[in-house]
């Protein structure tokens, strides 16, 4: 039997192989997992000496198994003629191919996260559900649909890789935000960590683009961070309280480095000016010790890179009220959509500096209606009890 962990790192990989040699994506994916049953039925004196080619020897001989038993005789003659001969595994690194087909531009980015989840990092269908909190019925038929919409697409070479880090950097924002007070999703599957190990899959298999490095850092630079993010009782804490002496400071070092070595590429992305930020942040010995003047400069770039993002231009906005003044924030805001998602916590924020609490008070509580997770809308009760109890005492 070949060992559990190494059997996740190899299954996606034997599964890029057969796609690359032309299975569709759902007889791939079966044919894999028939070989992983295969696998785990042999003994442990059988294991074989290179495992990833007998994984890819055995999926591919089960998938021109089942395509001989569907097909007329010429086209089952055609498949063995394709069978290659035996020898050394296949060296080619597939992950960029593979993660191009589950980050299909005709897949919602829901299905595109769910389906690169179970095919590139082996999540079971379970797992994936209680991640999203929805029945494990539910996310079947998502993931069968996201085949169906697949069935008929040949990749012979790697997609978009923009259409690649865009589903990753969904994968890694879902999980951080739905994180709990343990450092963990409401499920067992913590998709922030899963969107990292996938994110340096894809960083290896492309090491001259710098916006696959650029997303990797910003994501380590945010996860540095996450053992802080909650107190003992397992709420939110805002990144101005966070105790910093709980930040990993190794994997900030490591964001930062990497980073380093996108920036000198010279080709700036939106992920490597969101890094920037972060890493702006992370360098901080205390909130008040923040680089707000410097961080407003790449907020600027960000907005030329991806100038019709609402959101830049808000978390712009907080930027504006640190080095320009509250106020200066607050007209920023003003002009962006009153239905925009955290737009009310901004204001509030801003209104809270520039001494307009009770404002601020009801602002807080506007925004705690339509927060995102529970986590957030607790924060914002609290902020806005917090202020209403400080008028109270006055």
């Amino acid at each position: 039997m070949i060992d559990e962990h190494l059997l996740r790192d190899l299954t996606p990989r034997a599964l890029g192989v057969l796609v690359r040699r032309g299975a569709d994506f759902a007889s791939a994916e079966d044919a894999v997992q028939d070989a992983l049953a295969e696998a785990v039925r042999r003994p442990p004196a059988e294991a074989p000496d290179e495992p990833q080619a007998w994984l890819v020897t055995v999926a591919w001989r089960k998938f021109l198994d089942a395509r001989r038993s569907s097909s007329a005789r010429a086209l089952r003659e055609v498949a063995v003629t394709r069978e290659p001969p035996p020898g050394p595994a296949e060296q080619a690194d597939d992950t960029l191919l593979l993660l191009s087909r589950c980050c299909h531009p005709a897949l919602t980015p829901a299905s595109a996260i769910a389906l690169t989840l179970r095919a590139v990092g082996g999540l079971t269908t379970a797992q994936i559900a209680r991640a999203f909190l929805v029945p494990e019925a539910t996310m079947a038929q998502r993931i069968s649909r996201a085949k169906r919409t697949l069935a008929g697409e040949r990749f012979a070479r790697p997609g978009d890789v923009r259409a690649v880090l865009r589903v990753l950097y969904l994968m890694f924002d879902h999980g951080f935000a739905g994180a709990t007070g343990r450092g963990r999703n409401v499920g067992d599957a913590d998709l922030a960590a899963e969107a990292i190990r996938l994110t340096r899959q894809l960083a290896a298999s492309v090491p001259h683009d710098p916006e696959a490095a650029g997303l990797l850092a910003l994501m380590l630079l945010h996860h540095a961070r996450r053992a802080a993010r909650f107190d003992a009782a397992g709420d939110l804490v805002a990144l101005a309280d966070q105790d910093r002496s709980r930040w990993d400071e190794a994997m900030i070092a490591e964001g930062v480095d990497l980073l380093q070595h996108a920036l000198a590429r010279d080709r700036l992305g939106e992920y490597q000016a969101q890094a920037a930020i972060a890493a702006l942040h992370d360098d901080a010995a205390s909130a008040d010790q923040t680089d707000w003047p410097q961080i407003l400069e790449w907020y600027d770039e960000l907005v030329r890179l991806v100038p019709d993002n609402p959101v830049v231009v808000l978390n712009r906005a907080v930027a504006v009220g640190h080095v320009d003044g509250p106020l200066a924030g607050l007209r920023l805001v003003e002009e962006l959509d009153p239905g925009l998602p955290r737009r009310d916590a901004v204001a509030a924020y801003l209104h809270e500096r520039a001494g307009d609490r009770a404002e601020a008070a009801r602002l807080y509580a506007a925004a705690a209606r339509d927060a995102p997770s529970t986590a957030e809308r607790t924060h914002l009760l609290k902020q806005a009890a917090r202020l209403n109890r400080n008028r109270g005492g006055q």
